[in-house]
């Protein structure tokens, strides 16, 4: 019994022990393997889209630890927990079970990784924290394979080889890769019509091609329809489907065929013409594709290139043209054999399968084309006819003989007729042909070009109707030296001392240059003051030898040509104050606007003329007054004002240019070498510049007297006085002439003293008398100026008017 007992308690602790160690195999699979962090948790697996009931206990979570401290609580975070997707996944925080709350669909979350702590209860101290799980989704056959395109439609080409079709099948599976729930086949299940027959060449789970097996025929069948399906090897199996559309596009699988087997065309000789004749196909292809248009070439007859033929783009036919005119006299008839075929090449179907290249020959036709006899004109025996002749022949010379062929006509019988003849050179006999010269023939006549004179003629026969051909003769004219040299250009200006001139000749060489250019040699005075340097060549110099005055020179030239023809020309030669490029500087013309310091020196001078007059009154005493009573007689009384002056104006040792400008014939006596009424200084002789100082003398003396008249004046008093009349200005021309007699008596004897020309017109003068002068006429009243004669009032009113408006004070 004893026995028996022992045995029974060694069965239940075995049985427990086993219990024991079947119960901790159990826990290392659910709970956590002690590493180097001490708590793993194995990968607890749920499979995708359980239907439950929820919540669902999935795992617990315990240690060696958890048996001997129950004193804790579990905190559990991540993906599921407080991360999206949000409350998938709880834990009892005494007893660490977790739960799961709903499905989970793989396809969106296929792993889930979840955290937890282990916390003390009473202190909240982490005993183990940081620790972590993972959940695996476990796949399920859920999703059917998918066409990328349930609904294709593509354009197929009716001569598209067997093979390959332009349609590319593309699926997908969102189950987990790589296992059976995403492994997916294609076939095609169904087509309409059954010919060709169309597979699918699979190249992976994802992508296929279409195929297809034998031939299209469009006039048969112009669409197709294919139905296609992908299947998965899931358990259970899913599938779907596809239906695929082709469109047969019409190709050339028909030859256009000639509607009649012969044609028949004729055409002049030697004539050109379009559209002689139109050539008629049938083609059942689609109108207007390239399967349809028609090519049309010339297989034989066409070995001279007489015909073309090309293709009318809207009816399709072909159009017949000849190019070259056809001889009758060789050929009176020409056999054409034309041949067409289509722009595309030709695919023809037949029984399933196409036919071979080499059996599709392209319809052919033989066209007769008949040349009709013309009267053909008189061919030339050579055109154009070169003839090589001098210039300047005599007339009546035989240039050519003109010789023709005509194969419709009598020789005799053709007629000759001169067309062109611009400079009127020349004739021709109508019945031989003979040209001859009528006048010289100018080889620098405008009509000859490039040294050739064309001539134009005709040749007509006696047809009905008559037929005329035309011929050119050029007449090559050689030169001789019959032109003169000369310049290419008779006016030149002279900038400097050296101006280049261009020699030409109209003959050519070795009638022309180089040149040797002279001077005229009939005028030693010439000689003297030019020169040609260069002397030699197509341009050569003129050069000065000495400064020239400005104007315009003729200097007369000698120019030898190489054969030793001498012409004389002249050039006439500008010399001027150049501004540059030989271009003479322009004068500018004279202003007609008087600045404030002008109009005063108007009204000087007019003050200086005054007071010479009444100088020359008080010299002259009697005399003058005779002058005044005559002159009372005609006109009326003037009056001068003062005008703040201040004293006697300086000494001038210059004549006062006023003088010798009044008198014309002073003028007269000093044209000669001198600018018309102005005399320099250095000019004038000992005996004229004293009787200048003299009379420097007396005006001096009268300094007082005449200051003492304006103040007169300026105190209101007047002087009556008269300008100079003839018989002064009489009176003065006698005295200065006594002067100038001599003067010019002196000069014989004693050049030096007699006037000398110079280039400028003058020079300022020295005398600032003027300058000295300080008056105002602002403000004053210048009525008196109406009393000085009809000759001062315009110049009057003009300068009060301007100075008024200019506020001008003088």
């Amino acid at each position: 019994m004893k026995t028996i007992l022992m045995l029974l308690l060694a069965f239940v602790l075995s049985t427990a022990a086993s219990e024991r160690r079947r119960n901790i195999q159990l826990a290392k699979r659910d709970t956590l393997v002690r590493s180097k962090r001490r708590w793993v948790l194995t990968t607890i697996e749920l499979v995708e889209e359980d239907p439950g009931p929820y919540p669902k206990y999935i795992s617990q979570i315990f240690n060696d630890k958890t048996h001997q401290h129950n004193n804790h609580n579990y905190v559990m975070r991540g993906m599921g927990v407080d991360e999206e997707p949000l409350g998938v996944f709880s834990l009892d925080q005494r007893s660490g079970k977790v739960y799961a709350h709903r499905a989970i669909d793989r396809e969106k979350h296929s792993f889930f990784h979840i955290k937890f702590d282990i916390l003390d209860i009473q202190t909240g101290r982490a005993i183990d924290k940081e620790l972590a799980f993972d959940v695996d989704i476990k796949d399920i056959n859920d999703n059917a394979p998918k066409f990328r395109h349930p609904q294709m439609s593509a354009d197929v080409m009716e001569n598209t080889l067997e093979g390959y079709l332009p349609v590319r099948i593309e699926v997908s599976d969102h189950d987990q890769e790589n296992t059976p729930n995403s492994t997916v086949t294609l076939s095609v299940i169904s087509q309409s019509p059954q010919v060709p027959k169309f597979e699918l060449h699979q190249i992976d789970s994802r992508m296929a091609q279409l195929t297809f097996e034998g031939c299209f025929d469009y006039n048969k069948v112009k669409k197709y329809e294919v139905i296609l399906q992908a299947k998965d090897d899931g358990k259970p199996s899913l599938s779907s489907t596809a239906v695929v559309t082709l469109n047969i596009i019409d190709a050339n699988s028909h030859p256009p065929m000639f509607k009649a087997r012969k044609y028949h065309g004729e055409i002049p000789e030697m004539v050109t013409r379009e559209n002689v004749l139109r050539l008629v196909v049938e083609d059942k292809d689609t109108p207007k594709t390239p399967g349809w248009r028609a090519k049309y070439f010339i297989i034989k007859g066409n070995e001279e290139n007489n015909y073309k033929i090309e293709t009318d783009p809207d009816t399709n036919d072909g159009i017949l043209s000849v190019i070259k005119g056809k001889d009758f006299e060789k050929s009176a008839t020409a056999n054409l054999q034309i041949g067409v075929e289509n722009e595309e090449p030709l695919f023809v179907c037949k029984d399933g399968a196409p036919l071979n290249k080499d059996v599709l020959l392209p319809d052919s036709i033989n066209v007769t084309m008949k040349v009709i006899d013309v009267n053909d004109p008189p061919q030339f025996e050579k055109n154009p006819v070169d003839i090589y002749e001098k210039e300047e022949e005599e007339p009546g010379k035989l240039l050519y003989t003109t010789k023709v062929d005509d194969v419709d006509s009598d020789r005799s019988k053709i007629r000759f007729v001169l067309l062109d003849d611009p400079a009127d050179w020349v004739t021709i006999d109508r019945k031989t042909g003979q040209i001859r010269t009528t006048k010289k023939m100018d080889r620098e006549s405008p009509f000859v070009h490039d040294d050739v004179y064309k001539i134009l003629i005709a040749a007509q026969d006696d047809g009905v109707p008559p037929a005329t051909s035309t011929g050119t003769i050029l007449v090559h004219l050689l030169d001789i030296n019959d032109n003169k040299p000369m310049l290419s250009n008779n006016s030149v200006t002279l900038c400097g001392n050296k101006v280049m001139l261009d020699v030409k000749d109209l003959d050519s060489h070795p009638y022309s240059g180089p040149f040797t250019v002279s001077l005229k040699s009939d005028d030693a005075t010439r000689v003297q003051r030019w020169k040609v340097d260069p002397s030699t060549g197509e341009e050569v110099g003129l050069v000065s030898l000495r400064t020239l005055a400005y104007g315009h020179y003729s200097v007369p030239l000698v120019i030898e040509d190489q054969q030793g023809i001498t012409g004389e020309d002249i050039v006439v030669v500008t010399v001027c104050d150049c501004e540059g490029g030989g271009v003479c500087r322009q004068k500018h013309p004279l202003s007609t606007s008087l600045g404030p310091a002008g109009i005063g020196l108007i009204f000087a001078s007019l003050l200086l003329f005054l007071l010479i007059l009444f100088i020359l009154k008080c010299e002259h005493g009697k005399q003058f007054e005779h002058f005044s009573d005559v002159q009372q007689q005609g006109e009326g009384h003037q009056t001068l004002i003062q005008y703040n002056q201040e004293g006697g104006g300086a000494e001038c040792k210059v004549v006062p240019l006023l003088l010798l400008t009044h008198n014309k014939n002073l003028a007269m006596n000093v044209r000669s070498g001198r600018k018309q009424g102005t005399m320099q200084i250095s000019s004038m002789t000992p005996a004229m510049i004293e009787d200048l100082d003299s009379y420097k003398s007396r005006m001096v003396s009268n300094k007082h007297s005449t200051l003492s008249a304006n103040k007169n004046l300026h105190q209101g008093g007047s002087l009556k006085y008269q300008r100079p009349s003839n018989l002064l200005s009489n009176h003065l021309s006698d005295h200065l002439n006594r002067r100038l007699h001599t003067i010019d008596g002196n000069s014989v004897n004693h050049p030096e003293y007699a006037p000398h020309e110079y280039v400028y017109e003058g020079e300022e003068s020295r005398c600032q008398s003027l300058d000295e002068l300080s008056f105002s006429i602002c403000g004053e009243d210048l009525g008196f100026l109406n009393d000085l004669g009809p000759k001062f009032k315009p110049f009057g009113n003009i300068c009060n008017q301007i100075m008024q408006e200019k506020g001008i004070c003088i």
